[in-house]
């Protein structure tokens, strides 16, 4: 999917209630295409409450809840009704570090400071890092407040490595489909590939 590939090296922006500012530049993408995805929330026209934002416009925030604690967070790329998203997997982080590193911290229980290269490596860790929860789910992320993307630099062919979809179950031939985009050598992404 040419979006979750062309979503590397953008820079996703929070803007916190208290006027903090959070950037990341996108290092880790995976693509949901939809209702023939046996890996996707909307596989086989599925359409629930919980994933009725995928089938909203394309730039809307799709936000939901996993394994019972965390928030993953998804950029929609499909036509209204088209229930296409990529999934956010890890961004390197740019500016807010010291309230990324805070929003991280919040419920652990060892005060040991997280390294940069820790705060945002997986989409759970993004999402704690970045604040976002239910309360930005069907946000528009072209609107530029609260959550949104903007242009950054441009990853060249060489750098993007193709891999299979990180944690999926049994899917079929879903699960070794190269969906997954990562920058190479990055060292803030959630698994490293050569």
């Amino acid at each position: 999917m040419r979006v979750a590939r062309d979503l590397l090296g953008c820079k996703l922006v929070r803007e916190l209630p208290t006027g903090e500012r959070l950037v990341g530049s996108i290092v880790e993408t995976e693509a949901y295409v939809g209702v023939r995805d046996e890996g996707c929330h909307s596989f086989g026209g599925r359409r629930t409450p919980r994933v009725e934002a995928m089938y909203a416009k394309a730039g809307t925030a799709y936000v939901y809840f996993t394994y019972g604690m965390h928030y993953c967070f998804n950029v929609v790329c499909g036509e209204v009704g088209e229930p296409v998203a990529v999934l956010i997997r890890a961004v390197e982080p740019i500016e807010g570090l010291e309230a990324m590193r805070r929003n991280r911290s919040v419920g652990m229980k060892s005060a040991k400071r997280l390294l940069d290269r820790d705060l945002c490596s997986g989409p759970a860790k993004l999402c704690q890092a970045f604040v976002i929860g239910p309360q930005l789910n069907f946000h528009d992320l072209l609107v530029g407040n609260q959550l949104w993307l903007e242009r950054g630099e441009t990853v060249p062919a060489k750098h993007v490595a193709k891999t299979a979809r990180i944690g999926l179950g049994t899917v079929g031939v879903w699960k070794t489909k190269p969906l997954r985009f990562v920058i190479r050598g990055n060292p803030h992404v959630s698994v490293p590939v050569s």
